[in-house]
């Protein structure tokens, strides 16, 4: 009986179970570790808190205060050495494929857990089981799977099981959503937003989003945009076991609307990622205006950046020849600068809203008399935020 299993499922039933399970597993990762426990966006009732920290225990071993640790101290070292899982530092294949090492290896400096773990469980369960025994539960685990489902069968879902979270949640998640994707905002990091429908890692492919609104309990952000996550934690709430603190705000305009005000300032603030994105998308289309122009009189011994179509042009990299070239004119270069001009909008600590409000305006003016057809239209946009 015990070989046979209680249920005994054939292969591709153990195969559905196992992929249920762990879809578990990814449930309470991104519910309770992540945007509950980490971020505090949400406030979950004790019995899916409790049910998700004993599951977690049973199929991963992860102590709650050592992964908020090491993922808060990411958000806070992003894309530096001292991040503890970054592909831009690392190398994506080491990340990719051995991010659960990295993982396990931070997870053991103290400082890290020191610094960046407060506010964990420190209960009675947490003290003297989950903390003082975490290899327990996963030693646990591949006993229940055989003994509910059979030896082979068992095995397989185990097997399933203890692969499938390590490769995507800290190789994919973290791997692939600093490498590789799209972008909604432009985030002071290189996180991506994997795909749009966040199913199989829980909404956590939805990743520069979460960058953007590191406190938001709802992950997608675009119409077009699925957050799995988010879908469990509306039933909860529906059933009076989860409590909702924090979303990202939308993004309201008032079109018409002529002069900045202090609504247009705290909306510009608020959404600086997107404000920066698209003013990113304002200069990438004056440097393929710009790059089009002068293909026709690009020398033979340019860089390589200018003798391709302007259609194909990376426009960073073309911006870096152009300007390697002395050939930037000075309507890019006014671009340049009132960039840079914009995000020390908020970027500053010591003028007053009233003094910010003043620079906002001016900037606006300048905008909209300068010569930079796409600036014009971008501050034309900006003075309708509200």
């Amino acid at each position: 009986m015990f070989f046979s299993g209680i249920f005994s499922p054939p292969l591709w039933g153990a195969i559905v179970i196992a992929l249920t399970l762990t879809h578990i597993t990814i449930a309470a990762v991104t519910i309770y570790l992540h945007r509950s426990q980490c971020h505090r966006a949400l406030v979950l009732h004790a019995l899916p808190s409790h049910f998700f920290r004993f599951w977690l225990w049973l199929t991963t071993g992860m102590i709650t205060r050592q992964w908020i640790a090491v993922h808060r101290k990411h958000h806070a070292k992003s894309e530096t050495i001292e991040d503890p899982h970054s592909p831009q530092i690392l190398g994506i294949q080491r990340v990719l494929w051995g991010g659960m090492l990295l993982y396990t290896k931070e997870a053991k400096n103290a400082e890290t857990i020191r610094r960046y773990g407060g506010g964990a469980p420190s209960d009675w369960m947490e003290r003297h089981l989950y903390s003082a025994f975490p290899g327990l539960g996963i030693v646990l685990m591949p006993l229940i799977d055989i003994a509910l489902f059979g030896l082979f069968p068992g095995l397989l879902v185990y097997g399933i099981q203890m692969a499938w979270i390590p490769f995507l949640a800290a190789g994919v998640v973290n791997g692939l959503g600093h490498y590789s994707g799209y972008r909604s905002y432009a985030c002071n990091d290189a996180s991506m937003n994997i795909v749009p429908w966040g199913i199989l890692i829980g909404g956590e492919e939805l990743h520069n989003n979460h960058h953007a609104f590191v406190t938001s309990a709802k992950l997608s952000r675009k119409w077009f945009e699925f957050d799995i996550g988010w879908m469990y934690i509306r039933a909860l709430a529906l059933c009076g076991l989860a409590k909702v603190k924090r979303v990202a705000p939308s993004l309201h305009m008032i079109p018409g609307k002529s002069v900045c005000d202090l609504d247009t300032l705290q909306a510009i603030i608020t959404h600086r990622y997107e404000v920066l994105m698209k003013y990113n998308r304002a200069v990438k289309y004056a440097y393929a205006e710009y790059a089009g122009r002068i293909h026709s009189h690009v020398p033979q011994h340019a860089p390589p950046e200018l003798r391709l179509p302007h259609w194909r042009m990376p426009w960073l990299r073309c911006k870096i020849a152009l300007r390697r070239e002395g050939r930037l004119s000075a309507r890019l270069n006014t671009l340049d600068s009132m960039g840079h001009e914009l995000s020390a909008l908020w970027e500053s600590r010591a003028a007053t809203r009233e003094e910010l409000l003043q620079q906002l305006r001016n900037w606006c003016q300048r905008a909209e008399t300068s010569a930079v057809e796409p600036l014009q239209r971008f501050a034309r946009e900006l003075r309708c935020y509200g």
